[in-house]
């Protein structure tokens, strides 16, 4: 199954200012979540994000928040988005397709992609696009996902099934503005 930028949302699972420094290679990860978030943005992919606890674990960060622009932010307790209802209604309840990114893997996205699915969403989870705080965690909530059809792709990946195809103006400008050189 391909992803469909007219069939998919971009959701955002709790990259937050207290979070990320504890995240192994978070800076990587902050930095593949907000160019995938600029491409979303690009192709008219609606984005909700989402925040843990915030007045624990602290906003959004900034620069994502900014790359996010009139994003929809969702607050929840419960690890998983879909347990804590703060989906309804949102671009990720209305759309067949769910594309993943944010931390950490092994909690709050695996427990939000495994309902996902279970609902009955086509979920990508963008492997270089989610942290953990320890390496083993994350390889394990990958492995387990894959496991119950959840789709293991990359940030790349996902660019290029959304634009289908290279003669147009937009692939041009997404080439120049996001892929070549990044």
């Amino acid at each position: 199954m391909l992803m469909n930028s007219s069939k998919a949302s971009l959701l955002i699972v709790d990259v937050q200012t207290r979070l990320l420094p504890a995240i192994a290679d978070g800076e990587t990860v902050l930095q593949n979540c907000i160019w995938l978030t600029g491409v979303a943005r690009r192709l008219a992919v609606p984005v909700v994000v989402s925040e843990q606890y915030p007045a624990g674990l602290g906003r959004t960060a900034d620069a994502l928040l900014e790359a996010a622009g009139d994003a929809r932010i969702v607050e929840k307790t419960h690890f998983s988005c879909v347990s804590d209802g703060c989906l309804a209604g949102t671009a990720v309840d209305e759309r067949r397709q769910v594309v993943v990114v944010g931390t950490e893997a092994h909690v709050c996205v695996l427990q939000t992609v495994l309902e996902l699915r279970w609902q009955g969403k086509e979920v990508f989870v963008v492997a270089d696009a989610v942290g953990t705080r320890k390496a083993p965690d994350k390889e394990a909530a990958l492995a387990r996902m894959r496991a119950h059809g959840v789709e293991i792709v990359t940030r790349e990946m996902v660019a290029f099934e959304w634009l289908q195809r290279s003669a147009t103006d937009l692939f041009r400008a997404v080439n120049r503005d996001f892929i070549r050189d990044n």
